[in-house]
């Protein structure tokens, strides 16, 4: 515990003086005046390059692949640096200042005119989540390979965190829910849960490969939401689908003016966006809460000098706190989301009343018939031998 809260007043150390070098100089070096909303959705916002602590105008450069009026172009994100115009063949293209309709997306100069290309670049926010699924893979390939060379024993230390969280949602969530429909949506839910962990963790790394604010982009939630949706529905049973289109409520509730499954087919959309806002909006307040934390000590330091000192000890305590509070809210949101993704879909695999009926007499009728057949089994089995008298 004690490596963890050194470990995270680094990171929020780290965080202060970015924020602080790149609230007070601009790009020719000059003093510039300190704006924390540009500071705090630029941290919380996409680019097409990772910015590198300590000086916010370097960035590690990712690949720009845009369609144009003249085809397809592929170039680094270096070449934009700057807000510098650059051309790729006969075509120009730069990122779109602050005024412009298309803010820091890349657009193509056509007669002294922004267009917007088709855009399919590697933005910052892509090659998090490419990072985030080779981490969540690598975990899951190494707990697989592990029991396969010690079949008969658990793992320890950081793998053995991974079972147990492995063996802790699949128990508690997925099985206790879905029941015999457990093994088949497993795969699907058990992903998605650490696949959401494992971004809400980095995106609380201020430093490369982590600082995306992937779960904060409601972009990223809202993907996984309707993912969720399809399988949802796809898999959605026909009693499912003949509660929707014909519940059971009273006939003039469905008909001549179908009330009751509008409200069932406006129920069916309402289910993802919960999840997306759900997710977005409680990830986005972390981080939020933690950037303007740490910009008050240069927003008192503009001020006053002396309050600026007084206010950093305290800003840090409570970055530090907050931090701490957000790898809890980091996993809690990601079994939220997976626990209400598993209610939903053991929605859909509901079957009938009558079948659980018959279930449960079908399992009254074995459960008599084993009775009967061990009563049998006790009554003909072999005697005891008498007793021998001299």
């Amino acid at each position: 515990m004690k490596r963890l809260l050194n470990i995270l007043i680094v990171m929020l150390m780290a965080l202060a003086v970015s924020q602080s070098t790149y609230a007070t100089e601009d790009k020719h070096g000059g003093e510039e005046a300190l704006n924390p909303k540009e500071i705090i959705f630029e941290h919380l916002g996409d680019g097409y390059g990772w910015e590198v602590p300590f000086n916010h105008h370097v960035r590690i450069p990712l690949p720009v692949i845009v369609k144009g009026t003249d085809g397809w172009h592929v170039f680094s994100s270096a070449k934009l640096a700057e807000g510098v115009v650059y051309k790729d063949g006969n075509a120009y293209y730069k990122i779109a200042g602050k005024d412009s309709e298309y803010k820091g997306k890349v657009v193509e100069i056509v007669n002294g005119k922004e267009i917007k290309p088709f855009d399919i670049s590697i933005t910052k926010n892509v090659a998090a989540i490419i990072i985030c699924i080779i981490i969540v893979l690598g975990l899951m390939l190494w707990l697989k390979s592990w029991h396969k060379r010690h079949p008969y024993k658990a793992p320890r230390h950081g793998l053995g965190a991974v079972e147990a969280l492995v063996v802790f949602i699949y128990d508690s969530v997925v099985k206790s829910t879905l029941k015999d429909k457990a093994s088949k949506f497993a795969p699907y839910l058990l992903t998605v849960f650490f696949f959401i962990f494992v971004m809400n963790l980095t995106g609380l790394i201020v430093i490369f490969p982590g600082g995306a604010n992937l779960t904060g982009n409601i972009a990223v939630t809202l993907v996984l939401a309707i993912i969720t949706f399809l399988v949802t529905n796809i898999w959605g049973n026909k009693h499912y689908w003949k509660e929707i289109f014909w519940p059971d409520v009273p006939l003039w509730l469905k008909f001549p003016i179908p009330i009751m499954p509008l409200i069932e087919i406006f129920g069916m959309f309402t289910k993802p966006a919960a999840l997306t806002v759900r997710l977005f909006a409680n990830m986005m307040g972390g981080h939020m809460i933690v950037l303007v934390l740490t910009l008050l000590i240069f927003i008192f330091a503009a001020v006053n000098p002396v309050a600026g000192g007084a206010t950093t000890v305290v800003s840090v305590l409570f970055s530090v706190f907050m931090l701490l509070i957000d790898v809890l809210v980091s996993f809690i949101q990601a079994y939220v989301f997976t626990m209400l993704s598993t209610i939903f879909i053991s929605l859909a695999q509901e079957r009938p009343h009558e079948d659980h009926a018959n279930d449960k007499e079908h399992g009254s009728k074995i459960a008599v018939d084993d009775s009967a057949k061990l009563m049998n089994a006790t009554a003909n089995g072999p005697k005891a031998p008498a007793p021998v008298t001299q």
